[in-house]
């Protein structure tokens, strides 16, 4: 199946599918884990169909989607934007999102989704990605291990009133 993955960039008539779908794996991912009003509080924040309209319009923002038939299967967003200072590099460029579905887990779409974020950072003048991922999430951690990235440093990331930690990472950039 792999091989006839298209990673398509997102587009205006995308913000809605991609709202449901981003809120919808976020919640998966991490509710189990936090409070129940933390995630009700965070949730309106970062998803919506107005929300996900701005950033698929933001020339700083590339939004990758890779579909599966009529429905979402995999996004990622990669964005310009300061970089924190634990970042040593030419150029920071944020992976901003990551996020496969779990019906899709262990078809090598992170992998294609992947090569395609680094060609997006790259085309944003990015020559060093770099990200922030819950200490907590130990699978993420492996994958973006994995694709290269190397821990160096942490931030708080706060979902609602709960101060979380990332740790940070960063890998380089190379021309695709």
């Amino acid at each position: 199946m792999s091989h006839n993955i298209q990673v398509r960039r997102g587009r205006a008539s995308d913000a809605a599918a991609l709202a449901a779908f981003a809120e919808r794996t976020f919640s998966e991912t991490f509710a189990a884990a936090n409070r129940p009003e933390d995630m009700a509080a965070y949730l309106p924040t970062a998803y919506g169909t107005s929300l996900q309209a701005l950033e698929l319009g933001d020339p700083d923002i590339i939004t990758l989607i890779i579909d599966a038939g009529d429905t979402l299967a995999a996004y990622a967003q990669v964005r310009r934007g300061d970089a924190p200072a634990c970042v040593q590099g030419a150029a920071p460029v944020e992976l901003w999102r990551f996020y496969v579905d779990k019906p899709f887990h262990g078809r090598g779409l992170a992998q294609q989704l992947m090569t395609a974020v680094l060609a997006a950072a790259f085309e944003l003048g990015g020559r060093t990605l770099w990200l922030g991922v819950w200490e907590r999430n130990e699978r993420a951690i492996a994958f973006y291990t994995t694709a290269g990235f190397r821990s160096v440093g942490s931030h708080d990331f706060w979902v609602g009133s709960d101060r979380q930690t990332d740790n940070i990472m960063r890998t380089d950039v190379r021309q695709p």
